[in-house]
C-alpha cells in the first residue's frame, strides 16, 4: 500500500476529488495548511503598508491506496491540480506497512 500526500492549491480541491473518485479512490483526508516553497511568498499592500506574506494557503490531501492504484492516483492528482503556474504543489508517495480499521479490526488493504 502507498500513502500519497499531495499539497495543492485550495481552489483545485474539487477537481482533484472528482478525478480520484473517477479512478476508484474511496476516501481521503483533507487539511487546510499554510506553507511556501521556491516561490517564498509574496508582498501585498494593506491600508497603504506593504508587508510580506510568507505562508500561502494550501490544501493537503492524504490518501492510502493499494500498490496497483498508486500510479493512477498520482497521475489523476497531477492532471487535475496542474495550472502550469508556480505554486501548483507537490506529491509525496510513501510505503505503508499496515492499516487497521478500528471498528472491525480489518487489516491491510481490506481496511482501506
Amino acid at each position: 500500500m502507498k500513502l500519497i500526500i499531495a499539497i495543492i492549491k485550495p481552489f483545485k480541491l474539487e477537481e482533484v476529488k472528482e478525478a480520484l473518485a473517477g479512478i476508484g479512490v474511496e476516501g481521503m483526508t483533507v487539511t487546510e495548511v499554510k506553507g511556501f516553497g521556491r516561490q517564498k511568498g509574496h508582498t501585498e499592500i494593506y491600508r497603504g503598508s506593504e508587508y510580506t506574506v510568507d505562508f500561502l494557503p494550501k490544501t493537503k490531501l492524504e490518501i492510502v491506496v493499494g500498490d496497483d492504484l498508486a500510479a493512477k492516483a498520482v497521475e489523476a492528482i497531477t492532471a487535475a491540480a496542474k495550472t502550469g503556474k508556480i505554486g501548483d504543489g507537490k506529491i509525496f508517495v510513501l510505503s505503508v506497512e499496515d492499516v487497521i480499521r478500528i471498528r472491525t479490526d480489518e487489516r491491510g488493504e481490506a481496511a482501506v
